[in-house]
């Protein structure tokens, strides 16, 4: 039986403990780190089979796997891997979940997929999106590398807009946030919104309304910075 409320298989097919690719430090995971596989033709099962493959002597491992059909857990949630390339104390390779999003097959699927995952993951924990994290934000390595190109329109703001609808399905949103009549109080992005508009950095479309999803334009781009400008010489001057 599944240890997450998912649509799809969620096999645990750990490896074995003297792999190399587990290095068994203790782990209670405060983030979720993102990749891609990098392997437009291998499914879920490759991943996972390759990891106990004789020819694969890398140290270099990840926890979850996940395609357009099933997910498979590599490694226990419990432990440490590495997968983040911040060294051996960092925070991506010690305290963070590494989940491989395949590239191979229904690549559409396969997201829909992950996002129901990175949800369930999240809710277990009773975290937000603010834990998520891309391989990038560790090592700087292009990693997601297709979510980062936008492929298929799955930009990594996407990606965590979808998260994040999943978090509040079910739940009765009951305040906004404190300036914004359509930005959720509990939407990951909500305090940093308020503070800007507070410094008179962001004012959003008027009458309230922010429209978060929407994309912004060179001319907006240029009043956001010249407003942030503007702030921070006032706070050099005081």
């Amino acid at each position: 039986m599944s240890k997450f409320n998912l649509p799809f298989p969620y096999v645990i097919d750990h490896i074995p403990m003297n792999s190399n690719k587990r290095p068994k430090y203790k782990m209670d995971w405060e983030y979720i780190t993102i990749h891609n596989t990098g392997n437009p033709k291998s499914t879920a099962r490759n991943e996972r089979d390759y990891l106990t493959n004789p020819s694969n002597t890398s140290s270099t491992g990840y926890h979850i796997v996940i395609d357009e059909i099933q997910a498979i857990e590599c490694i226990p949630l419990t432990e440490n891997a590495w997968h983040a390339g911040d060294g051996g104390s960092g925070a991506g390779n010690r305290r963070s979940i590494g989940i491989e999003i395949c590239e191979s097959g229904n690549y559409q699927k396969t997201l829909e997929n992950a996002v129901l995952l990175v949800a369930e993951l999240l809710k277990s924990k009773n975290k937000n999106v603010e834990s998520l994290r891309q391989h990038w934000n560790w090592s700087g390595k292009n990693c997601p590398r297709l979510i980062r190109a936008g492929h298929l329109g799955w930009t990594w703001d996407k990606f965590k807009n979808e998260v994040q609808k999943e978090l509040l399905k079910g739940k009765v949103i009951e305040e906004m946030s404190k300036y914004f009549k359509d930005l959720p109080k509990d939407h990951w992005g909500a305090k940093s919104a308020d503070r800007l508009y507070e410094k008179k950095i962001l004012s959003g479309k008027g009458n309230g309304i922010l429209d978060p999803n929407s994309s912004i334009t060179r001319i907006e781009c240029a009043v956001l910075i010249d407003n942030a400008v503007e702030y921070l010489l006032k706070e050099l001057k005081k």
